[in-house]
């Protein structure tokens, strides 16, 4: 007969969170008052500019907007933002984004094990599912941010645009896949439409799915399980296509003259990998604090090989997507990975990212020794999670602040402030419930797993 367990969210816990979260904020509003005004727009007159948009395909901050349609140096509203309101509004794109990924990743982790009708994962399910409680307030923070700073952070909102004389004819062509039902440069109803119907739908199925799993440990039996399994189901196919939208919209949109078909498998594969190593890191913690009696090293194992094996999935889209436009050397194309390849602010995260997303955890984990040995899992699975956000960093900063783009006080800050509240968030809502469910029917599967 196997006991509950529960998880205590300690007042020093919360105090040590807390005080993470006030440093943040600190070094937050430190860094971005010591970047200063700074210039407006994109860094005109920077050093290697020329040589990005040279072919006239450039986004706005490396441009000046000469898509071919306005006259090179002309200033417009489009430049109205100092560099550190630009800098600020990136950051926490960035971290909503990401953080709004680990949430969501967190449901598809629990609801895939029940739609495999997999039994090794019976005892650690409940850690990625608390990462859904995260839901409501990355959409809050998502629609926040995109009214307050979205014409700063996303180029295709600016009206002038779509202007029947001295439009930008490419982004045009796509002005009915943010504005629908209105006009371009109006209320983009489509584009957030969308936000919230992916959201709304991801909540509302992350509700019914944790529902079930807490009226598993009162009733027993293969009731719920199976409610479980069909809502999964459900989940699975809403979540293949919405995480892709998603990730069009919210990012790939930023480069607003440059799309990728791999774009939406890209993405996800970044936020399954950093997902996981959280799921596996919280766990390797639990374990270290007495908790998780039904995980072994077994199911330590397994997590290791899942970080190892998409760690490897991960760059083998990302080189897919490189390679076919470096091959192809079309300029609409390779102009985004010039501006991260070339420019002095981001080539050393173009590398770094590389290194920690790949070769790092390639190499450390390829032994079985190594995915079972805890203090080497401490280390691996939070130089992968950041690794993963300098991957969205990438993806997005380039496009919004270019060349007056970095790393410092700012970006150390913001990923302190979300990070200890995310934490937040997952440990308390892992502390109003047990940590997994006694009564699951694959439990005794996974407490005889052994590989």
């Amino acid at each position: 007969m196997v006991s509950e367990e529960r998880f205590e969210f300690t007042a020093t816990a919360k105090k040590r969170l807390i005080i993470t979260l006030l440093v943040g904020l600190v070094l937050s509003i430190f860094g971005y008052f010591t970047l200063g005004s700074g210039d407006h727009g994109g860094g005109h007159g920077e050093e290697g500019q020329t040589e990005m948009v040279a072919d006239g395909h450039g986004e706005e901050p490396y441009g000046a907007e000469d898509h071919g349609e306005e006259a090179d140096g002309e200033e417009s509203e489009h430049h109205g933002s100092s560099t550190s309101v630009k800098r600020l509004l990136s950051n926490l794109w960035i971290n909503n984004v990401f953080f709004a990924g680990l949430a969501i990743i967190g449901v598809f982790f629990f609801a895939i094990q029940y739609a495999s009708q997999a039994g090794w994962s019976a005892g650690i399910k409940r850690i990625p599912m608390a990462f859904g409680n995260w839901l409501p307030i990355a959409f809050v923070l998502m629609l926040v941010v995109f009214m307050i700073g979205g014409h700063d952070i996303f180029h295709w909102t600016h009206a002038d645009l779509y202007a029947e004389v001295g439009g930008d004819k490419i982004v045009k062509g796509k002005a009915a896949y943010f504005f629908w039902p209105l006009e371009g440069g109006a209320t983009p109803v489509f584009w957030i439409g969308r936000m919230v119907i992916f959201f709304g739908v991801w909540y509302l199925l992350f509700r019914k799915l944790r529902s079930l799993a807490f009226s598993e440990d009162l009733e027993g039996g293969t009731k719920q399980w199976y409610k479980m399994r069909s809502t999964s189901a459900i989940f699975l196919v809403f979540f293949a296509v919405s995480s892709s939208m998603a990730a069009w919209d919210w990012i790939m949109s930023i480069d607003v003259h440059w799309f990728s078909t791999m774009f939406g498998w890209y993405s996800f594969a970044s936020w399954w990998v950093a997902g996981l190593a959280l799921t596996l890191f919280i766990v390797v913690m639990l374990k270290d604090k007495g908790y998780l009696s039904v995980v072994n090293a077994n199911h330590i194992h397994d997590l290791g090989k899942f970080v190892f094996a998409f760690s490897i999935f991960w760059t083998y889209v990302w080189f897919s997507q490189f390679l076919l436009i470096y091959y192809a050397h079309i300029p609409e194309e390779t102009v985004y990975f010039l501006e991260r390849w070339k420019d002095t602010h981001y080539a050393p995260v173009f590398y770094i990212n590389l290194i920690l997303n790949f070769f790092f955890p390639f190499l450390v984990l390829m032994t079985r020794d190594a995915k079972r040995h805890t203090r080497i899992l401490k280390v691996v699975c939070p130089a992968v999670i950041f690794g993963h956000w300098l991957d969205f960093y990438l993806m997005v900063s380039p496009g919004t602040v270019g060349h007056n783009g970095g790393f410092g006080f700012l970006e150390i800050g913001l990923i302190l402030v979300y990070l200890s509240a995310f934490l937040f968030v997952t440990f308390n809502a892992l502390a109003k419930a047990p940590l997994y469910a006694k009564n699951h029917p694959m439990l005794k599967e996974s407490l005889h797993h052994h590989i």
